[in-house]
């Protein structure tokens, strides 16, 4: 239950991060953001007395941490997209935000068979390939300048998975709350003391408001999968798959070209599950 609860999370992540990208292209991406943010607070209040637990300080506590370190991410991301090349930070980012996980559950002393330990390879290599848009050669060419907000950013996301599976199994989704709310007054102030726009264009609420509520339905997926005696080493890294729904959408949506590296992805990733999901 677990991988397929990691793997939902995975395609509405992508799914989500599809939506708010289109939403960015119309409208102040920190609108988009800190917008999308509050709609999803009020969506997962909405299911709270269905999906809810008792939570204690500690699990606010690991739910705003995560939070923040979740917004941070964006904050750091949106902008290395704004100054670098998107096919170098978009995947050294999500392999980074893959590959915490794995190195922090490894280091709390979680096993994983032989199996587990080759599909988990190969995920970080398709999160890789997946997200390499613009070919295997541009990440060759890429200076270190680029490379260190991308992997900045990437090990903010990945905190935020680790942070979040800190939170009690019997919490339900309840620590999202602190988590988004945490997230937005980040936002905000950032915006506010950068004297950035909060608006966003009427063309783009529904685009912003789909999005806020499929990242919000992707943390609880995933919040759920860990609370499933899933290994954190074993659901971050199905999590950090999401860039997969991510090309298929701009694929199918937007008639968007898949290079041989994205391609090769894909296949790598199909591997990745079907060795993952093997007994022993």
């Amino acid at each position: 239950m677990a991988v397929v609860l990691a793997l939902a999370s995975a395609a509405v992540y992508g799914a989500a991060d599809f939506l708010g990208g289109l939403a960015s292209r119309r409208t102040s991406v920190f609108g988009v953001v800190a917008l999308s943010q509050l709609i999803g607070l009020v969506a997962l209040l909405a299911l709270l007395p269905w999906l809810g637990g008792p939570v204690g300080a500690n699990d606010l506590g690991w739910g705003a941490a995560a939070g923040l370190a979740g917004a941070a991410g964006l904050l750091v991301f949106f902008r290395a997209l704004s100054r670098g090349v998107m096919s170098v930070i978009a995947p050294v980012t999500a392999v980074t935000a893959a590959a915490v996980p794995v190195l922090v559950g490894l280091l709390a002393g979680e096993e994983i068979g032989p199996w587990a330990a080759a599909g988990i390879a190969l995920a970080l290599a398709a999160v890789v390939l997946v997200s390499a848009e613009g070919g295997l050669s541009a990440l060759r060419a890429a200076r270190p300048a680029s490379l260190a907000p991308a992997l900045a950013a990437g090990t903010a996301f990945g905190f935020f998975f680790v942070l979040l599976d800190r939170t009690s199994d019997g919490s339900g989704v309840t620590p999202l709350a602190a988590a988004r709310l945490a997230s937005v007054v980040l936002v905000v102030v950032v915006a506010l003391v950068g004297r950035r726009s909060l608006g966003v264009s009427r063309p783009a609420l529904g685009l912003v408001a789909a999005s806020g509520i499929g990242d919000m339905s992707a943390n609880a997926l995933f919040l759920l999968a860990t609370q499933a005696d899933g290994q954190l080493a074993i659901t971050g890294v199905l999590a950090s798959l999401y860039p997969v729904s991510t090309v298929v959408l701009a694929q199918l949506l937007l008639r968007e070209r898949l290079v041989g590296a994205q391609l090769a992805g894909l296949g790598t990733a199909v591997a990745a599950v079907v060795l993952i999901t093997l007994p022993g």
